[in-house]
């Protein structure tokens, strides 16, 4: 999914275990506390870590060649987190007496590869990304839209980048400005309000909260374009504009409906498909 989120956290799943990875030097790392309780099952896998460092003289010698901070979004917001490459990953299997280790060797071995197709053929990306949404259970027009979305959020980020945003809490910042002025609650704010904690919160968004978030960031996408806007402070007052415009059109709309377009509603429980027929 490109840049759509600073940082890119996404989550793996390896025998119904979540693992949470992330694209740095262009390859994927992974959450090595997720690695360590996918493999040993422990509710506490940071005291595993110190003791299998403990036990492994070697392993904590070179910990700092392994481990590398990253910023991963958790329920608290994004976080740096420790996490390591496969090569660094194979390393630390290597100190965890588990039967699950070999599975584990082989599903990690698929993930990288496909980080090395869609490097050589980025297309494959999308097409995976589509055959995800719809394996859970997500219709052709909603996918649609939310590609598209992302497609509008790569091209925002890109002009970002371009015009001076370049820490992740700038990132933070702006894509938290356009998002007041279009549902008048942060990315935050809105994910407690649908009971989300790792979950994307686009990926829990109905068709015209995807429609509105596309539109707000498309508006701040040409303000800047437009205006060649240069530096924080501008690009921020650009984010406000942009979703001035989306949230005056769901303020509309919301009129004309006669009801709110901010909603509660997600996709935790049950598919989009199987809800948008059961509300037929």
């Amino acid at each position: 999914m490109g840049k759509e989120l600073i940082p890119t956290t996404k989550i793996a799943v390896f025998r119904k275990k979540a693992i949470r990875k992330t694209i740095h030097k262009n390859e994927w790392w992974f959450v090595i506390e997720d690695v360590v309780s996918a493999l040993t099952d422990s509710v506490q896998p940071a005291g595993y870590i110190k003791d299998m460092r403990r036990r492994d003289p070697e392993i904590a010698k070179g910990w700092g060649q392994i481990a590398t901070p990253l910023s991963i979004q958790t329920a608290g917001g994004t976080q740096k987190l420790n996490c390591a490459n496969t090569e660094g990953i194979f390393r630390i299997i290597q100190s965890i007496p588990s039967p699950k280790a070999e599975p584990f060797k082989r599903w990690l071995a698929k993930v990288g590869y496909e980080r090395v197709q869609e490097i050589e053929d980025p297309e494959l990306a999308t097409k995976r990304t589509r055959a995800l949404y719809k394996a859970k259970g997500y219709s052709d027009d909603w996918i649609e839209k939310r590609m598209r979305g992302i497609a509008i959020r790569e091209e925002l980020t890109d002009e970002w980048q371009k015009r001076g945003a370049k820490e992740e809490k700038e990132y933070e910042i702006l894509t938290a400005e356009i998002s007041k002025a279009t549902f008048g609650v942060t990315p935050g704010e809105y994910k407690n309000l649908k009971g989300l904690k790792r979950q994307n919160l686009r990926d829990h968004m109905d068709d015209f909260e995807l429609i509105f978030t596309m539109l707000g960031e498309r508006a701040t996408t040409e303000i800047h374009r437009n205006e060649d806007s240069r530096g924080i402070p501008k690009l921020q007052s650009d984010a406000k504009a942009g979703g001035k415009i989306s949230g005056n059109a769901r303020k509309e709309l919301e009129k004309r409906l006669g009801r709110s377009i901010v909603s509660k509603n997600n996709y935790l429980k049950q598919p989009e498909n199987r809800k948008r027929l059961k509300g037929r």
